[in-house]
């Protein structure tokens, strides 16, 4: 299986996952393709890659208004029809609906979103080896062809 990752970070705890997370999958013989910010997707990894993973950190007021950094980067990635995908965000009190959000704004560009994993700030490692985890079980078959 191939993945390519794409992250929104600004303090590296959201970089710090997505490596994290990229690791997980290695050490199951995945592929990473790429590991490249949100704003600057590199289309050959996204083009080559089964699975395309999107992460970014939640920003708003404490607990209210929470929303995934970077919305509009996302909805702009290219065209990913006939992709799975999933999608994941790091935070430090409440996450919100940033999920929800992320995985239509992923939806929209044309991939199949299997799920996403909100990633707690002060458990990057534990939550990222679970996101990991998750996306093996997710898909079936895995290691065949790949």
């Amino acid at each position: 299986m191939k993945a390519a990752i794409l992250v929104e970070s600004l303090t590296g705890n959201t970089w710090k996952a997505a490596e994290a997370i990229a690791s997980n999958l290695q050490q199951e013989n995945w592929q990473i393709t790429g590991l490249d910010p949100v704003k600057k997707p590199n289309h050959a990894a996204i083009q080559e890659a089964d699975l395309v993973v999107v992460g970014t950190w939640v920003h708003g007021l404490f607990v209210v208004g929470q929303a995934p950094f970077g919305i509009g980067n996302i909805n702009n990635l290219p065209v990913m029809r006939g992709k799975k995908a999933a999608v994941f965000c790091t935070y430090a009190l409440n996450s919100g609906s940033t999920l929800d959000k992320m995985t239509i704004a992923v939806s929209g560009r044309g991939a199949e979103v299997l799920g996403g994993l909100t990633i707690h700030r002060g458990k990057l490692a534990e939550h990222s080896e679970e996101f990991a985890a998750r996306l093996i079980d997710a898909i079936p078959n895995y290691g065949v062809g790949s």
